[in-house]
Order: structure tokens, then sequence, then C-alpha cells
């Protein structure tokens, strides 16, 4: 294997080589698409050299290995991060200047792998970036989908979905196995294996079967040598698949009827399931991510091991959510059934090798599935949940002997109102720990959603905070601040300590300092500015206060409480032209699921109001809002540098603990939030003075949703019944009071996230943001100080935690190549 250089030469000879060799073209004739890829593919070469040397070093330690399986990973653009992470960057000014263009001219070819959606993913990625920067031996399972979740685009206000052809011209960054696919089965029969008396083995013949293609991205750490790798599928159908007779007979709909059947599980992320073809389509494809995903493990086990009893010391399975609690039922069934292991050994190997993240509160968030479509789809692992759940119910009943109440709530199958398997109960029964994700979200997990399971194994529960990658959302992010930062520390060992940010806490008295903070903040706002107007045409004002709320749309992140405050200051400022008001600009991004109506409308009412407000001449002076369409990872790197207000007003108790707080926060912007989630700890670092507290916590909401009426509210608030009635009256839809009735409705009716609650203390707060905006050093400087003791923060710290309190996983070192 040719060694790659380390010099400019090196970098150059290699770059030109993969122009002609790899993408057959000449400097005088490639495209702007060819020099973004034969770029990629340079940098890619230094990371594979890297990654060749990462494997023969796991090899030789035959490590326990972190393998993470997740339905969604948002990894966001890869030039930029692994120019970085190879350290390659210095050499591309140079080339691309005496060529003629610029890296953000090659970067505007990158496109982000549509693999995600929201925080689940983004914390997905942020783990990986840091299991391989702190040299921990890991691997990335997910699905290859072809369209992501969609491109998001306004028509008169309501959301558009567009297909996110995210692979159209092609991914450098990828590397695919398709001589290594994996066969899965569907539907069919079950049958009792003859050679094993207790009965417990089956033998399962599917009616239907498609193929796992493996590809793979290579996951390189911040300075170390390490590159991990993220292991993605893509469902194919098997080569018989195409009826050629039909198609010979012009049947041709009907001759690739059973290929598009199998691909469609990897078509979209989440597919809508509103339908019983939607359920089934995603049952399948969460089934299909952890039957692949399963067989490789053990195929990389049994490179170095024999037997199965060292399986559990190296091998440990994190289940990010219930999206992959299917891998429990699937390790049983090759262990039992394909293997042939005891049972009882069989379920040791399984509960000694998961691990189960829980990333919510929301009963309507911990998945179940009915057991009929279970029975249907997957017959045999219906058979193998019915036996754990029967041996599970036995400890519960020899600890609790006849309390029949208990038993019930405990059992993996609900009963009642139909018959449901319930995968929360099923990753709790089969993990070795499980944990929540915020120190709020992990006691309120114990106190209400887990209670029984954590006072039958109060040993199995943990908390391990969230956190995010400062090299992404602060270096990359953020070159200005993270050049400040840099200097005023003494260099970028920050990046992997993040602690040492509390180094800039003196820093916040510094009137200099602050000066060059407000600089780097008011640029950062100006590059915000430019990509507002070129994206919705709205021009906002960089002096102003950014008023950011970037996240998915979801009733219990109450964005439609925000927008209640963006209708009263409207209200406010046409009724009192000469208002003394600070000038402040909203900005949303988010999108709502494509099933999930009541969120769709509540974007709809959004742009209706920003049009509104912005073209209103009076009111526009003063206030600008604006819905960013398609938010990702890359407008989330050009909004949060630019934040000034940070929106996490979730009712509290219900955000397991976000980390768009965290990333806001760690670029300087001030929390407005409840005691939610890791607000909470947020608040707890950086000071109650520097954070905007307002609400009810978790017992008052608690106990204010035993008898609560939001028309009360709405009766005795003026203000609030003023903006109320204003999206009643048809105010934002030319005088249709039709429209956003359904809002109005949920509002009055049954407002299950007590916005209407919480309205006028929310309002009470902005009013003292305004004031504390007025003082430009006093606002700089809890600017600075959210920064310097967020550290925690690190989605270092976090895999830390993962590795001392659950994976117990040690490091391993690979060497420099030179």
């Amino acid at each position: 294997m040719r060694s790659v250089g380390s010099t400019l030469e090196d970098f150059e000879r290699d770059l030109f080589s993969n122009l002609y060799f790899q993408r057959g073209t000449t400097i005088e004739s490639a495209s702007g698409s060819d020099g973004y890829h034969t770029l990629a593919l340079t940098v890619r070469d230094r990371l594979v050299e890297r990654y060749a040397r990462t494997a023969a070093a796991h090899y030789d330690a035959n490590p326990r290995f972190v393998y993470y399986l997740s339905a969604e990973y948002l990894l966001g653009r890869q030039l930029r991060q692994n120019l970085l992470y190879s350290d390659t960057e210095r050499f591309v000014h140079p080339i691309a200047e005496d060529l003629g263009v610029t890296l953000e001219d090659l970067e505007s070819y990158d496109v982000e792998p549509g693999l995600g959606n929201g925080g689940l993913g983004r914390l997905a990625a942020c783990l990986l970036d840091s299991m391989a920067t702190l040299d921990i031996p890991a691997v990335g399972y997910g699905i290859r989908y072809e369209f992501g979740i969609f491109k998001q685009g306004f028509r008169d206000g309501a959301q558009v979905e567009r297909p996110d052809d995210w692979t159209f011209y092609g991914n450098p960054w990828e590397f695919s196995a398709p001589d290594d696919r994996q066969v899965i089965g569907f539907y069919g029969t079950t049958a009792r294996a003859l050679d094993d008396p207790s009965g417990l083995r089956r033998q399962w013949t599917p009616g239907e079967t498609v193929r796992g293609e493996p590809s793979h991205m290579l996951v390189p750490g911040y300075g170390t040598q390490t590159v991990n790798i993220i292991r993605l599928w893509q469902a194919r159908a098997s080569r018989e698949s195409f009826d050629l007779s039909r198609f010979g007979a012009g049947q041709y709909k009907e001759a690739v009827e059973d290929i598009v059947r199998a691909e469609n599980i990897s078509k979209v992320l989440y597919p809508d399931d509103s339908t019983e073809q939607g359920r089934e389509l995603r049952l399948k494809q969460q089934y299909f991510l952890v039957a692949c995903s399963l067989r490789d493990i053990i195929r990389r086990y049994r490179l170095r091991n024999s037997g199965w009893d060292a399986f559990p010391a190296k091998v440990v399975i994190q289940l990010n959510d219930t999206h992959p609690v299917m891998a429990v039922t699937e390790l049983m069934r090759l262990l039992v059934d394909e293997h042939h292991l005891d049972w009882d050994l069989a379920w040791s190997i399984t509960r000694r090798t998961f691990n189960y993240t829980c990333h919510t509160l929301l009963p309507e968030a911990l998945e179940t599935w009915p057991v009929s479509l279970l029975e249907r789809l997957l017959p045999r692992h219906m058979e193998i949940i019915y036996a754990i759940n029967y041996f599970f119910l036995q400890e519960v009943e020899a600890t609790y002997p006849g309390d029949a109440d208990r038993i019930r709530r405990l059992s993996i199958i609900q009963e009642e109102p139909e018959k449901r398997v319930r995968m929360a109960h099923l990753a709790v029964v089969a993990s070795t720990a499980v944990n929540g994700v915020a120190e709020l979200h992990t006691r309120l997990l114990q106190a209400t959603t887990l209670r029984d399971f954590a006072e039958l194994w109060p040993q199995k529960f943990h908390n391990v905070t969230n956190g995010v990658t400062p090299r992404r959302f602060v270096r990359l992010a953020n070159p200005r601040l993270s050049a400040l930062i840099s200097e005023r520390l003494g260099g970028e060992q920050w990046l992997t300590d993040l602690d040492r940010l509390d180094g800039l806490a003196p820093a916040a008295d510094d009137p200099a300092f602050l000066e060059r903070w407000r600089a780097a903040k008011r640029a950062n706002k100006a590059d915000l500015a430019k990509q507002v107007e070129k994206s919705t045409g709205v021009v906002i004002d960089p002096d102003a206060l950014c008023d950011v709320m970037i996240k998915r749309f979801h009733e219990y992140k109450r964005q439609h409480l925000k927008l209640l405050h963006v209708i009263t200051l409207f209200n406010r400022i046409r009724e009192n032209p000469d208002l003394d008001l600070v000038p402040r600009t909203v900005l949303f991004g988010g999108k709502a699921a494509p099933g999930y109506h009541s969120m769709k409308l509540l974007i709809r009412l959004v742009n209706a109001v920003a049009d509104a407000v912005n073209t209103d001449p009076l009111v526009s002076r003063h206030l600008k809002v604006v819905l960013l369409p398609d938010y990702n990872v890359s407008r989330a790197q050009v909004i949060i540098p630019a934040a000034d207000l940070s929106e996490q007003i979730s009712l509290a108790g219900k955000e397991a603990s976000g980390t768009g707080n965290m990333k806001l926060a760690l670029n300087g912007a001030v929390t407005i939030g409840t005691l939610d989630g890791a607000n909470i700890e947020i608040r707890d670092r950086v000071g109650a003075e520097n954070f905007f507290l307002f609400g009810l916590d978790a017992h008052e909401a608690a106990e204010a949703r035993r008898d609560y009426h939001p028309r009360e509210y709405y009766e005795r608030d003026p203000e609030l019944r003023a903006a109320v009635d204003a999206i009643a009256g048809g105010m934002f839809a030319k005088g249709d009071r039709g429209l956003f009735g359904p809002v109005v409705d949920a509002m009055l009716g049954r407002d299950e996230y007590l916005a209407l609650a919480d309205y006028r203390a929310y309002l009470e707060c902005q009013d003292r943001i305004e004031q504390a905006w007025r003082d430009p050093d006093g606002w700089a400087r809890m600017s600075v100080l959210n920064a310097a003791r967020c550290g925690f923060f690190s989605s270092d710290r976090t895999v830390r935690d993962y590795c001392d309190l659950i994976w117990r996983v040690e490091p391993v070192r690979v060497l420099d190549g030179g």
C-alpha cells in the first residue's frame, strides 16, 4: 500500500492524480463538481490510511467494541470537517488560489447525508465523533436512506415536502460493499425444531426476503489517529425479483413490483405511519436495520473469538431509543435458532450485551406495536417476545407475590384496549443499563415513565447528560469566536478539553475583550442576514436582538407560545407606534413530520404571522419574523453563531434533554427557558443571573394539569385574549376565520402543554430581556459567561460517562503512521 504524503507537494500530486484517474478528466475540462469530488477523494485517502492503521490496532488488541444502533444520524456536511480532522485545510487555499476557485465554491457541492432529522440523529453523530476522538473502538449502524427525511419548502406558507435526493451526484465519502449483502426475512411460518425437547427453538421459514447491502463512511477523531466507521444498510431486492416474462408481455409495472416493495424499506427516514401500510413499512425498516447489523456484529466478533462465552465481554450494543429494540429478539433468534444455544445461556448473553438510552418522557413517544402486526410480519420474533415476557413475569411474581396490577403494568405485552408490544419495556428487561439524558429526565424516568422498573431494578438506571461536539458546533460553525477563544486561552487544546473554556470567565470583565466578542457576534449576524435574504427575501438588521427558536415542530416544544409572544408584540406596536422597543428578529427553524397535521398548520400560521409582521411598515421597524426553510445542520451552523437569545421553552418535564440549548449557549447565546431537560444543568453552571427563567417547574406543571382550564387564562388576560382573537378572527388568514381554527381550538380546548398558563410569565421574562439588551456590556458579559461555563456539555464528556458507567470500554491508541 502506497503511503500518502504529508506535504503540500504530496497533496497536490495526489489531487491531480485523482482528477485524472478517478474522475477521468483534466484541469481544462473539469467542472465544479469534478473539483469537489477530487478534493474529497484526496482528503479521504488520508483518512483511509488512518483507518487501515485503526483496523490493524483493533485487530491486534481485540478490545470490547461499542456498537451504536440508531435509526438516524445527522452527520452534516463532510468536507470542512474532514479537512480539519485530516489537517489538510492548510493545503487547499494555495492550490485553489492557483486554480482560480475558492474552498467555498467547492463546498457548495458538499451535500448533507440525508440520514437524520432532529436532536436524536445529531446526538448520535456527536457521540460517534467523540468516540473516535477518544480512541474508543466503535461502529455506528444505521440505514442508508435514499431520500432522507425530506426537503422542506413552503407554498402559500404551508410546508411542502420534496424528496431529499442527497446521493444524486454520488457521495465521495462512502465505500459500498455490494458483495457483502445480508439476506433478511419477513412473514412466513414457524415450526418446532424436532431436535429441541424444550420447544424453545423454532424453525422460521420467511415468506419474503430482501437483501441488505452495506456501505460505510469514515468517522475520524480530532487530534488522534483513530478513524472509526458508520455502517449503513440499503434494501435491495433478490436477484430473481425482476419478472422478465411479465416485462416481455408489456406488464412493466407488475414486472418490478417485488423490487419496488423490497427497496421501499430504505427509501425514506420514518415512513408516515398514519396508515396500516405505513406502520408495516416502519416496522420492516426497524427490523431490517437490526437484522443486518447483528449479522455484521457477529461476523466481526468471530474474526478473533470462538465460542460465545466472551461475546458480552467483547460486544456492547447501545440502543439509541426504541427504534432498534427488535435487536433484542433478533439476537435471541440467532443464538437459539441458528447457533443452537440453550435458551438460558442465550438470554444471559443478550442481557449482558444490550444497553438502552431512553430519550423521552412522553408516553406516546414510547413505541408500541400491535401484536397482530408482529405475528404476521415477524412471527418468530413474536414467539420470542412471548417467551421473554413469560420468564420475566415469573421474576416479577417471585418478587411481588400476588401483585397482579404490578404484573400488568410491567408486562411487555399491553393487553387493553388492543394487544400491543411495549418496546421500551422489552428494552429495559433485556438491558444491563438504562440511562436518561439529563438529570431531571433521569429522575422523572425513575419516578414516572419507568417507575415500576426503577423499583424492581434500581441498579440499572443511570444518568448520562447529553453533549455536543465543539469541533463542529464551535470551531467549524463559528471560526471568528473560535479564533478569539484560542487567542485568549493560548491554543486550541480546548477543542478536546472543553473544561478549559472556564479560562474565559475573567475575560467577561475585560472591556476590550467584550468589544471583540460583540464584533464577532455582529459579523456572524451579518452572515445570517445574507442567508435569510437569499432564502426568503426578508431583510433583517444585524444589530437587532437575534431571538432564535430552532427545533423540530412539536406541541411540547411550544412554538405556539413563542408565536403568541410575537403576536402580542405585533399588537402592542400597532396600538402604540411610538412604543420604545428594542429591534428584534425572531427566527424559527424546523420541520413537522409529514403526518403531523396540527404542527404543519402551525408552520403555516408562523409564516402567515411573519408575512403580516414583515409587510407592516410600522411593525417591521421594530420586529422581523422569519421561518427559515429546510432547517438542517448546515443551516444550524449559520444560525447558532448569530443567536443572541436561545428559546428553550418546552413545558417543564417534557423535554428529555435537548442539545440545541447546549450548542447555542456554547456560542454565547443567553437562554430563556423553563426548568426542563438540560436547561436545569445549563442554568446551574452559567449562574441564575445569566439565564432567563420563567414558568412552571415539572412538579407545578403536573399539579396544574389536574384541574386546568385554559379558557380561564384567556378570559382574564387581555393581551392573551387579543393574541388568540387575532388568530381566530382571521387577521393572519385574509379574513378566513376557519383556516387556523384548529390551532385556536387546541389552545382553548385542551392546551395539553400549558402554553396559556405560562404565557404571562413568559411575556414578563421577555420584558426583562428587553431591559438587559439595552446594556450592551452587561449582555456581552452574560454571553461570555454562558460560553465559558458550558464546557461540561461536550460530547467527549458524555462518551467518557458512558465508558465509565455503562460500556466499561477502554481506548485503543493508534500509532502515527509516520
